[in-house]
C-alpha cells in the first residue's frame, strides 16, 4: 500500500459548545478531541500528520506539541472544508501519495475503519474514497448520490438537496482518502456557488467521477464513529461510548468492574488482571495499577502508579503519588503529588499526604498529616500526628528513622529529625532533633487543684 499521510480539519470554533475553549480542545474520556482522530490515523498507518487550526491555533498547537511526526497549518479564514484542506496541503512532505482527510471532532472513529477505507482506496484505484453511513434520520448531512449501477457519482449538502436527494439515507461522513495529485491538481479549482458560500470538499467526488478517475465507497458498520462532537450533550454522549469501549476492553483482559456504566477509566490508564474496581471509581491521567488491587467506590486517582495488590478503600484520593506492593490507604485519605509508599505501607481514614516517603511497614492510621517528610521503615505515626513543614515562607523537611514511635497529638516543627528507635510521647511538641533510642516528651506540666469544681458553685 502506498504511504499514507493525515489531515485533520480542526479550525473551527464550535460555537454550539458556548464555551471560551475551542471545541476540540474539550476533553473526551480524558484526551483532548483533536487526539482521537490522530491516534485512529496512526493506528491506520499514517506516517505524517496535519492538523489544519484556526481559532486558538496557538493552544492546539501547545497541546500537540508532543505529538511525533506532526506539523501545524493555519486557516484564518474558514471557508469550507475544501478551503481548510486548501490551507494543509502545503505543510504536507509530499513523500507520501495518499491522504486521509479527518474531522477534528469526530472521536469515535476506530483506526480499524481507517484501516479498511485506505485498504478499499488502494485496491479500487479511485481518486477518491469516501466513508459513508446509512442512518434512520439523515437530517444535517450531506447525501450520497449513487447512479442505477450503484456507483457514488456526487454528493450533495443537506441544504442543497432536492426533495428526492434528502430523502436518501446514506450519509457522508466527512472522512475521505484521496490521491495526492489529484488533491494538488483540482483543490484550487473548488468554487462557492452553494447555499453556505463556502468551498466544500465534497465537490471534488464529482470531479473524479467527469476526469472517469472514480469514487469508491466504504459504509461503516457502526455508525456511531462518524458521530460529530457539536454541544456539550454530544460531547457526553460520546464520552460514554469512549468509556464503554474502555471498559469492555479492561474486562476481556481480566480486570473486575462491579458495574462498568458507573465506573469512569481514561483512555491512557494500565490496569493488571485481578483487580477490582467497585461503581464510582474514577481513574485518570497516566495512572498505572498493577495485578490484584481493590478499588472501593467513589475512590479518586489521577497520575498515579499503585504495585499489586494495592487495597484504596472508600472515598479515598490519590494524585501523582507512587504506591508499591500490598499497600492499604484509606477510606477517605488524601494522597498529594510526591507521596511515595513502599510495600505494606499503611494510610488510614482521614489521613493527607504531600510529599512524603514512607518506608517499608510504616503506618499512619488515622487523622493525621504528612508533608515534605521522610518516613524510615516500621514507623508507627500515632492519630493526629502533624508534621509543621511551612513557616509562612518556606517549605522544611521532617525526616523520621527507622523503628521510630509517634504517639497520638504530636507536633513535628520543621525542619527536624526524629533518630532511629526513637519514641516520642503523646502531646509532644518537638522543635528539635530528637537523638536515636532516646524518649522525647515536651508537655506543659498538668496542675491539678482539688476541690476548685466545688468552690465555683
Amino acid at each position: 500500500m502506498s504511504k499514507i499521510a493525515a489531515l485533520i480539519l480542526a479550525a473551527g470554533k464550535g460555537t454550539r459548545m458556548k464555551s471560551d475553549l475551542i471545541k476540540v480542545l474539550h476533553e473526551v474520556a480524558g484526551q483532548p478531541m483533536v487526539c482521537w482522530p490522530l491516534a485512529a490515523a496512526r493506528e491506520a498507518g499514517a506516517e505524517e500528520m496535519v492538523v489544519v487550526v484556526g481559532h486558538q491555533a496557538e493552544q492546539v498547537q501547545r497541546v500537540l506539541s508532543g505529538e511525533a511526526g506532526l506539523r501545524i497549518a493555519l486557516q484564518e479564514e474558514q471557508l469550507g472544508t475544501g478551503h481548510a484542506v486548501a490551507c494543509g496541503l502545503p505543510a504536507l512532505s509530499g513523500n507520501s501519495t495518499t491522504v486521509l482527510i479527518l474531522c477534528g471532532d469526530t472521536p469515535l472513529l476506530t483506526g480499524a475503519t481507517l484501516q479498511r477505507l485506505a485498504m478499499t482506496h488502494h485496491s479500487s484505484k479511485a481518486a477518491v474514497t469516501v466513508l459513508t453511513a446509512k442512518l434512520a434520520d439523515p437530517s444535517g448531512y450531506g447525501r450520497i448520490v449513487r447512479d442505477s449501477a450503484g456507483r457514488v457519482q456526487r454528493i450533495v449538502e443537506h441544504k442543497d438537496a432536492t426533495p428526492d436527494e434528502a430523502a436518501i439515507n446514506e450519509v457522508n461522513s466527512g472522512i475521505y482518502c484521496m490521491e495526492l495529485d489529484f488533491l494538488q491538481a483540482h483543490i484550487g479549482s473548488l468554487g462557492s456557488n452553494n447555499a453556505q458560500n463556502e468551498y466544500y470538499l465534497t465537490d471534488l467526488v464529482a470531479v473524479a467521477v467527469a476526469e472517469q478517475r472514480g469514487c469508491a465507497a466504504v459504509v461503516a458498520d457502526d455508525t456511531q464513529e462518524i458521530m460529530g462532537v457539536n454541544d456539550r450533550a454530544q460531547l457526553a454522549q460520546a464520552a460514554r461510548l469512549l468509556r464503554e469501549r474502555i471498559n469492555t476492553r479492561l474486562m476481556q483482559d481480566g480486570v473486575t468492574l462491579i458495574d462498568p456504566d458507573c465506573t469512569y477509566i481514561d483512555a491512557g490508564v494500565v490496569i493488571g488482571a485481578d483487580t477490582e474496581i467497585w461503581p464510582g471509581c474514577v481513574v485518570r491521567g497516566k495512572t498505572v495499577i498493577g495485578k490484584g488491587c481493590l478499588l472501593e467506590s467513589n475512590v479518586q486517582v489521577c497520575d498515579c502508579t499503585l504495585g499489586n495488590k494495592v487495597h484504596l478503600k472508600s472515598g479515598s484520593v490519590l494524585a501523582e503519588a507512587v504506591l508499591h506492593s500490598d499497600v492499604a490507604v484509606g477510606p477517605m485519605a488524601h494522597l498529594r503529588p510526591g507521596t511515595v509508599l513502599h510495600d505494606q505501607v499503611k494510610i488510614g481514614n482521614f489521613v493527607e499526604t504531600k510529599k512524603a516517603v514512607l518506608g517499608e511497614g510504616s503506618k499512619a492510621s488515622h487523622l493525621t498529616y504528612l508533608g515534605d517528610a521522610e518516613i524510615g521503615r516500621e514507623v508507627n505515626v500515632g492519630c493526629g500526628t502533624i508534621t509543621c513543614n511551612y513557616d509562612g515562607v518556606n517549605k522544611h523537611r521532617t525526616v523520621i528513622g527507622d523503628n521510630v514511635f509517634v504517639g497520638s497529638d504530636v507536633q513535628l516543627v520543621a525542619p527536624v529529625t526524629v533518630g532511629r528507635g526513637a519514641l516520642i510521647a503523646a502531646g509532644t511538641t518537638v522543635t528539635r532533633d530528637v537523638p536515636p533510642d532516646s524518649l522525647a516528651i515536651a508537655r506543659t506540666p498538668q496542675v491539678n487543684k482539688e476541690g476548685w469544681c466545688l468552690k465555683q458553685k
